[in-house]
């Protein structure tokens, strides 16, 4: 058994090319990386580097070594990681998103969750979700694509509309409800972080302006004190604030009517965890907004 500090020796050498640079990077000193390469020489039977006068290089043998030696120290740092979440997540049920909407809902439903449910608030990369649920570094991701693989399952828990929400004055007010290609030309301001819902808006309305902001604090500041038109969507209404910020607002809400606008929600899982997960699961189906 080769031990992971001479792979690292060798896969840090292969990197830095010298003995001296090795020994700084891996805070030692350059006679104890000496010993240590000359030891995984005897482990393995071979030689690995080439010494010339003031010089030390790696071998072809030695070249290869190193690759393979980074991918076995990659391998045992993803089996570490796995254990310590699967673990994790035997006391804990790490939940997530890659869409806002879920997560206001979570928020708003706090007390009626499982007291092992943990939520993180950041939003997650949608093409990591396979790999997030996994590597067990969540249990539950709430997503707008299905995902079925042969570790994971996804279930359908609803639909979330986006509406423009518009000053009482404008043209547009008097209608019932909108089209994106109706809102050509106008200026919003929109919350940053908002997942795919941001490349649906800047896709599906020509020529328009958003003013984007990183806080919501500042959000609800500039829509109390400005008349530009903003988004809200039929999950807005689970944030205890919204009824009271909508009834002192003179904006009218309108619902938008393309495809686009309607975007599905889904619960993805690891099929092995769902006797875990099935009680967030029907909460949330339960409280839907319609």
């Amino acid at each position: 058994m080769v031990d992971n500090y001479l792979l690292e020796e060798l896969v840090t050498f292969a990197q830095t090319g010298t003995l001296a640079q090795t020994a700084k990077r891996l805070n030692v000193t350059q006679p104890t990386v000496t010993r240590g390469m000359q030891k995984l020489e005897d482990d393995l039977g071979v030689a690995l580097f080439e010494r010339q006068p003031n010089r030390i290089i790696l071998t072809t043998t030695g070249e290869l070594a190193a690759k393979e030696a980074a991918a076995l120290l990659t391998q045992q740092e993803a089996f570490v990681t796995k254990v310590r979440n699967f673990d994790q997540q035997q006391r804990v049920l790490s939940i997530g998103a890659t869409i806002p909407g879920p997560l206001l809902m979570l928020t708003a439903l706090a007390r009626q969750l499982p007291p092992t449910a943990a939520v993180d608030q950041g939003l997650q990369a949608d093409d990591q979700v396979s790999a997030l649920l996994n590597s067990d570094t969540f249990s539950i991701l709430f997503t707008n694509q299905e995902l079925l693989t042969d570790t994971i399952e996804s279930q359908f828990i609803g639909n979330e509309n986006l509406a423009v929400n518009l000053d009482q004055f404008m043209y547009h007010a008097n209608q019932t409800k909108i089209s994106f290609a109706e809102l050509k030309g106008l200026s919003f301001l929109v919350m940053s972080d908002i997942g795919p819902w941001r490349d649906i808006i800047q896709k599906e309305i020509p020529d328009a302006t958003f003013m984007y902001q990183t806080e919501i604090a500042a959000m609800q500041q500039l829509t109390a004190y400005a008349n530009f038109p903003y988004f809200t969507t039929n999950l807005s209404a689970m944030d205890p604030t919204f009824a009271d910020r909508l009834a002192k607002d003179d904006r009218v809400n309108l619902p938008i009517t393309d495809g686009s606008a309607h975007m599905p929600v889904y619960v993805s899982y690891l099929k092995s965890a769902k006797p875990r997960v099935n009680t967030i699961i029907q909460l949330m189906a339960e409280h839907w907004p319609k």
